[in-house]
């Protein structure tokens, strides 16, 4: 099988190899040997883990949960209900993010239109709404 250095595999994969040396330490990716200087050594499907490893990010996937779906993925004999739920959980963490959110957009939105955008800072609703005490 074809290998590359840590070096070919960033450039490859659009990372840096010190983003791969943390994946390694997480136990996302693994090199297969060391050479006689110490240079780490990638198989290719190096390069296809680390394209699943973006693709979890950029869908809100945290390193923990990419690590668990890798595991998944690695074991043929794993049922699809894992990462099903897996993915059922990381929905409802967004669905609940999305609320939060919306929250936070309306009370923005109500501090906005108490003020008048012109005068002191001194006089500023939003200002003095952010300087309340708690209660």
């Amino acid at each position: 099988m074809q290998t590359m250095t840590i070096g070919k595999l960033a450039k490859q994969s659009g990372m840096g190899a010190g983003t791969l040396r943390y994946y390694e330490r997480l136990g996302l990716i693994a090199p297969v040997q060391r050479t006689a200087a110490g240079y780490r050594v990638y198989h290719a499907d190096a390069a296809q883990r680390l394209r699943f490893i973006r693709r979890a990010q950029a869908l809100g996937f945290s390193l923990d949960q990419i690590s668990e779906l890798l595991l998944l993925s690695d074991d043929p004999g794993a049922g699809a209900a894992e990462v099903k739920h897996l993915t059922r959980e990381k929905i409802a963490d967004i669905e609940a993010r999305i609320r939060d959110l919306e929250r936070m957009k309306q009370a923005l939105k109500a501090l906005e239109e108490r003020c008048p955008g012109h005068g002191s800072t001194a006089d500023c609703p939003i200002l003095a709404a952010l300087n309340q005490e708690e209660g």
